[in-house]
Order: C-alpha cells, then sequence, then structure tokens
C-alpha cells in the first residue's frame, strides 16, 4: 500500500509551495510582546504624572490658605496687684545698706571690764580697718594671699579684739564685692577647712546657713611660744564673712564661743 507522503502532512508545513503564512509572526511564548510592554510603559508614565500633579496642586491649594492660628495656652489669670507699692525698708532693717555703711558699726562691742587687746598679740589695724596687705599678713605665705584675695575680690575688712581675764578675742568681718563668685561663702569654707583639725569639737550656729564653731582640746603654741587653747567660729552673710578667734590659757567653753558667734551675726 502506498504511504502518504509526510514532508506536506507534517505541522506547521504549507499548504502548497507557494502559498504565503497566515498571520503575522508570534514570539516564542505565542503573545505579541512587544505591544504589551510598549502599552505598559505609557500607563507607568501616565500615573507618575498624575502623581506629580496631584502633590502640586496640593501644595499650591494649602500655600494658598489662612494660617490656623494654634490653640492659646491654658495659663491661669493671676490677680493683679493693687493700691501703693509698700514703702522701702527703714536702713536700721535694710541689711544691705547696714554692711554698705561703717562695717566697724557692726562689731560687737568690748565688753565691760575688758581691756583693748595687745597689738602684738592682735593688729587691728588703722582704726579698726585692715586694707589688703595688713588682711594677707594674717596667713602664712602672705605674699600668695595677698594674690589670691585681689583675685577674690577683697573689698575691706573691719575688726576689733579685746582681752579679758583668761582669754583675748578678735572679730572680723570681712567684705567682698562679689562680682563674680560668692566670694565671702568660699572664704568660710576656706577657714572651717582648716579648723576642723583633730580633737576638735564643732557645733553648727544657729540663724545661719553655713555658720559653725570650733573648739579645739588640745593647745597649740601661741606668741612667745607658750601654750594656749584655741577656738573659732565663721559664717556668711551676704557678701560678709565673718571670723572670730579666742586664745587663752584655759580650754574655750563652747558656751563662749557660741555666743560670740550667735550675737555677732544676729548685727548683720
Amino acid at each position: 500500500m502506498e504511504q502518504p507522503d509526510k514532508a506536506n502532512d507534517a505541522p506547521g508545513a504549507p499548504s502548497s509551495a507557494g502559498e504565503p503564512e497566515a498571520g503575522p509572526s508570534a514570539d516564542a511564548s505565542g503573545g505579541h510582546g512587544r505591544g504589551h510592554g510598549r502599552t505598559a510603559a505609557l500607563i507607568g508614565t501616565a500615573l507618575v504624572l498624575g502623581l506629580i500633579a496631584g502633590t502640586c496642586t496640593g501644595y499650591l491649594v494649602q500655600a494658598g490658605r489662612e494660617p490656623t492660628p494654634l490653640p492659646p495656652l491654658a495659663q491661669p489669670v493671676l490677680p493683679q496687684a493693687t493700691g501703693k507699692a509698700p514703702a522701702p525698708l527703714p536702713a536700721a532693717q535694710d541689711r544691705r545698706v547696714r554692711t554698705d555703711g561703717d562695717l566697724r558699726a557692726l562689731l560687737l562691742e568690748k565688753p565691760r571690764g575688758a581691756k583693748q587687746a595687745d597689738e602684738s598679740d592682735w593688729p587691728v589695724g588703722a582704726d579698726g580697718w585692715m586694707d589688703l596687705a595688713e588682711y594677707a599678713e594674717n596667713f602664712g605665705e602672705s605674699d600668695r594671699m595677698f594674690g589670691q584675695l585681689a583675685m577674690g575680690e577683697f573689698r575691706r575688712a573691719a575688726v576689733t579684739a579685746w582681752a579679758g581675764k583668761d582669754h583675748s578675742v578678735e572679730i572680723r568681718l570681712v567684705q567682698f564685692r562679689q562680682e563674680r563668685t560668692l566670694a565671702a561663702v568660699d572664704a568660710v569654707d576656706d577657714n572651717q577647712y582648716w579648723a576642723d583639725a583633730a580633737d576638735t569639737d564643732s557645733w553648727a550656729v544657729p540663724g545661719t546657713g553655713d555658720g559653725r564653731a570650733y573648739v579645739h582640746n588640745r593647745p597649740g603654741t601661741g606668741p612667745g611660744n607658750e601654750p594656749r587653747y584655741g577656738a573659732e567660729a565663721f559664717a556668711s552673710r551676704g557678701d560678709v564673712a565673718m571670723e572670730i578667734w579666742v586664745y587663752g590659757s584655759k580650754r574655750v567653753s563652747k558656751k563662749l564661743i557660741m555666743d560670740l558667734a550667735e550675737r555677732q551675726m544676729e548685727r548683720l
């Protein structure tokens, strides 16, 4: 039996030798790839342009609107003061007026029966005042102290001293300008640091923020190398630092140094 021609019956073969293929050529996947890609690109571009146009329109609309005012802060309404202002304090009650005047007038007075202190023990300056050089002489390394006091805004120092039966007393009121630092407080801190030695009792001075009194239980060596007991008290108020020094042949009592410190601070 005769077999048909396989070349003519194969799928995809032309029906006749001269007949052209029908329709456009398909890509490998069977679809029209190039036409679909162009359509997607055009749609994407349109979306981007639409977003940009919408954003610009939103900015223009917002810029044309009046600014929205912020809500008011919740603050209590305070009552306003009415009437006349209070009269200024009299000089007797205004501490700044007192300390800017004659500082010597604020020193404790010499007790009845006490003698003027020996100048060799207690140099009291000229007429109750000590200048910067005289005050610096009370410290070791007085040259260095002179420079420190000048940098520390030393202004002036008023001093008094007396000698009793068993003890001698010196009181200094040292005033500072205090334009840059709280120099009076710093001076009290320094003195208290050196006073707080071994075998020493100390107490806070009532009515002061930083006041403290010290009593040394062992005698030290004073002028002439005789042993002497000592006590000190230091406090500040405003721009004035108070210093009290007590020395004697007997141990200084707490009552004595505390009484001196409290009465002197009451005058500032």
